[in-house]
């Protein structure tokens, strides 16, 4: 069977019905290439097939998980009591509905995994920007109007990211598979842009601001708190 996704995760169907999940996290990477070093190499699956070939994980920091995991152990981790439906499939109604009581800030809620699963903290400000939503503004105060931009925002950023394969950033630690790094960066309108001028709006510069820990960037002037 072909690799799958759940969320932020990627997954691999086994004979027996069993499944190899790897959770990359911050620096995690799976290759069918060379790592960037031995030193981060942490699990290494020789495949069978004519060549020969290997699946790697290399996780320079530590922090990515690999799990091999039976059907039952799957739907207990993985399954809807644990994430919420995947950012590429979840209709623009369900969206608000899961979201729209909360007194949380749309781009924390954002990163939320039981809410919504797959939306990363870059892609985050990304879809924000382009739908021309202020991060810190409640989900509670968003219009109809907004929740369905921001849902169509969400669908093209994501889709757009899978294209350009991902995006590396200046530390180059993000890598495809065959250990090259992809290519959205070069299509980020906010993130790691503060100070810059908006692209959008030329207006402005983009500005930085820390909510949950996580760094945020936005133009004032296209995401007005006050949604005008």
């Amino acid at each position: 069977m072909a690799a799958q996704r759940i969320g932020k995760r990627v997954v691999l169907p086994i004979d027996g019905g069993d499944r190899i999940v790897f959770e990359p996290r911050m620096s995690g990477l799976v290759l069918l290439a060379d790592p960037p070093d031995q030193q981060h190499l942490r699990l290494v699956f020789d495949l069978s097939g004519r060549p020969r070939r290997r699946l790697l994980f290399w996780n320079q920091r530590g922090l990515g998980v690999v799990w091999l995991v039976s059907p039952k152990r799957f739907d207990a981790l993985f399954g809807p009591e644990k994430l919420g439906p995947d950012a590429l499939d979840i209709s623009a109604e369900t969206l608000r509905q899961r979201l729209d009581r909360s007194r949380r800030a749309i781009k924390v809620a954002l990163l939320d995994q039981r809410a919504l699963a797959g939306i990363g903290n870059l892609y985050a400000s990304e879809i924000l920007h382009r739908a021309a939503v202020h991060p810190e503004l409640p989900c509670r105060e968003l219009s109809p109007a907004a929740w369905e931009e921001l849902h169509a925002s969400m669908r093209e950023v994501l889709a757009e990211a899978i294209r350009h394969q991902g995006s590396t950033l200046a530390d180059g630690t993000y890598r495809i598979a065959r250990d090259r790094p992809g290519g959205f960066q070069l299509r980020h309108r906010v993130y790691q842009h503060s100070g810059q001028p908006c692209v959008q709006c030329g207006q402005a510069e983009i500005v930085r601001i820390v909510q949950a820990q996580r760094s945020t960037f936005f133009c004032p002037v296209c995401q007005r708190q006050d949604g005008t």
